[in-house]
């Protein structure tokens, strides 16, 4: 929690910053906060396909991805780990460190997690409508427009509607899979290092710190992406049904 406070507070003065904007043309660290966002958002778009959308995630993906980075980087500054207090752990006592990575303890991956997954869900209902983004997951609908069409109609649409509760336990299992893969990456790396710096302090962990930076670039591009893809695929149009349904009734109703 500490080190999650302190990147926080990192961020907010970042922001202060980068929002007292003096003129049309940036300069200085304002001409690298605009290359950032620009670079940033023309990554977003490939995934998207529309910049509009993009410009309605963009706030909430990339502040994930630079939260996540900036505490994966923060527990690999050497002497962090040292900072602490003595105290009794499982009848031993040991040093319990103030400073450790905020995303190697499941509790704030989890938080994270469901948070992404909640807004998700709500982009989703935003996006295409309660009604059609409830279907998705439970389309009786299908099943009631389908009895026109015959028994093979009607059996295609009672498998859509099991479908549709599996894809329930699909939501749910995206928290787990968010939350799990960037507390074991992190984790993992923490006591890589723990155990290396424990062999040798100089030298031999050199290569381990640098791999942990990449670790940590690649489970924050991920962990962003992932909920990019997941809020794209939540508001994508689902009422293609609804238009054919429509089309076809069109010249009866003419």
């Amino acid at each position: 929690m500490l080190n999650a406070w302190i990147v926080t507070l990192v961020f907010l003065l970042i922001a202060a910053v980068a929002s007292r904007r003096t003129s049309l043309v940036p300069r200085g660290i304002h001409n690298v906060f605009e290359t950032i966002v620009v670079f940033m958002m023309d990554e977003m778009d490939k995934v998207t396909g529309d910049h509009k959308k993009t410009k309605v995630f963009f706030p909430l993906v990339a502040t994930l991805f630079l939260f996540i980075l900036a505490n994966n980087w923060l527990g690999l500054i050497p002497g962090t780990g040292t900072i602490g207090f003595y105290g009794e752990v499982h009848g031993a006592v040991e040093l319990i460190p103030l400073l450790r990575p905020a995303t190697s303890d499941l509790n704030l991956t989890l938080a994270l997690a469901v948070f992404s997954v909640v807004i998700v869900q709500l982009a989703g209902v935003r996006g295409v409508g309660f009604v059609n983004y409830v279907s998705k997951f439970i389309n009786i609908r299908g099943i009631f427009r389908a009895i026109p069409k015959g028994p093979v109609a009607i059996g295609v649409a009672i498998i859509e509607f099991f479908v549709g509760l599996l894809e329930i336990i699909g939501e749910a299992a995206r928290i787990a899979s968010l939350s799990l893969r960037l507390f074991g990456n992190v984790f993992a790396g923490e006591i890589l290092i723990g155990v290396m710096l424990s062999l040798a302090s100089f030298v031999i962990p050199i290569p381990f710190m640098f791999l942990e930076i990449l670790v940590g670039v690649i489970q924050a591009t991920v962990f962003a992406l992932l909920v990019l893809v997941f809020l794209t695929v939540a508001t994508m149009e689902h009422g293609h049904e609804e238009e054919n349904h429509d089309k076809e009734h069109a010249p009866a109703h003419a």
